[in-house]
């Protein structure tokens, strides 16, 4: 036997144990991801109906949940409130009981008060400002209060910019809101601002609107147009007003105590839909936004614009409100939310 030969026969048994070895290796690695993703069901509630946006970007972030987990995570979606109010969801999250939501985020500023801040009218033009404002330093720093409240939060989603609805007269100017009857949000904000042009704000829940509305219990609402037309509000209001007086957006929601739960994988995997199913639901809002006008008027709505100066005017109007929330507000927070503003509006 030559040397070389003798030398590789002695080599051999050495490169098959390594041979071996790695593919143990690899059986070991493939188990502990394996392990990382557990079998889980992801109950993710909302207020809207199954075909509104929300319900659509709840689907997408389902379905990419359950692709990246090779089906170990599954969302079951609860839509049209069937799980409860905005703060019976929040409740049921900080409490473990549920694990998602996606509400509106004027209902977290009972528990993180600077969420007010997304609440000022007139604050931004349009979405792209809408967008800048959310997904930069601003909505990063509200994000980063919730945790300490038994809240994770995976991004903003679009709601869209929310106009006024009524029984009585279309809303072109400030003075046209006087004496009005309008259900708000349960929000500070929301009812100092319509008592600032003279309504006689409502705070009331969600599911409770259409009844009410019905009843002429109130006069009038005010909500995005593809809420307005999801939910039929046409049925039981003549007027619809692009008042857009302010910017809403939804805020997708983790139960901290079931986030914590999960292992670092399974919270990527939840990360990178929520990222990947944002940029979808907010085409799909948008683009919903602007049909809806025009079938709510096929519906038989009245449909009026309101002029940039007259929002101009209304900005004016509310100005002593945001100055008083501001004040109460936590200053590092409303500096950020003042230099945010003026960078996106330059």
């Amino acid at each position: 036997m030559t040397l070389d030969r003798r030398f590789s026969c002695c080599l051999l048994p050495r490169w098959i144990g390594l041979a071996a070895l790695a593919g143990v290796l690899c059986a070991v690695l493939s188990a502990a991801n394996a392990q990382d993703i557990q079998e889980r069901t992801i109950r993710f509630g909302h207020l809207n109906n199954a075909d509104h946006p929300v319900s659509f970007g709840v689907k997408r972030f389902g379905e990419l949940v359950a692709a990246k987990s090779g089906g170990k995570l599954k969302v079951q979606e609860f839509p049209a409130s069937t799980l409860g109010n905005e703060m019976q969801q929040q409740s049921a999250l900080q409490g473990g009981i549920q694990e998602m939501s996606a509400p509106a985020t004027t209902s977290l500023a009972g528990i993180v008060r600077e969420f007010g801040l997304l609440d000022f009218p007139f604050a931004v033009a349009d979405y792209a400002q809408a967008d800048a404002l959310l997904d930069g330093p601003l909505g990063q720093a509200l994000i980063a209060r919730l945790p300490e409240k038994g809240l994770v939060a995976l991004g903003y989603w679009d709601l869209g910019f929310r106009n006024v609805t009524n029984s009585k007269r279309p809303i072109a100017k400030a003075d046209d809101l006087d004496g009005l009857k309008l259900r708000v949000i349960p929000n500070p904000v929301f009812l100092d601002t319509f008592k600032a042009f003279k309504a006689n704000p409502v705070p009331m829940p969600f599911a409770e609107l259409y009844g009410a509305l019905e009843a002429r219990a109130v006069d009038g609402q005010e909500n995005p147009f593809a809420v307005i037309l999801s939910n039929k509000f046409f049925e039981v209001q003549k007027y619809v007003s692009a008042t857009r007086h302010v910017y809403a957006a939804n805020i997708v929601l983790v139960s901290k105590k079931f986030w914590d739960k999960l292992s670092p994988t399974e919270q990527k995997i939840m990360n990178d839909a929520a990222n990947e199913a944002r940029g979808y639901q907010r085409q799909v809002s948008r683009a919903a936004a602007q049909r809806a006008v025009g079938e709510l008027q096929a519906k038989g709505m009245q449909y009026n614009e309101v002029s940039a100066a007259e929002q101009a005017r209304m900005r004016q109007i509310a100005r002593p409100v945001t100055e008083k929330f501001m004040a109460s507000y936590d200053p590092a927070i409303t500096r950020l939310y003042v230099s945010e503003l003026a960078r996106l509006h330059h």
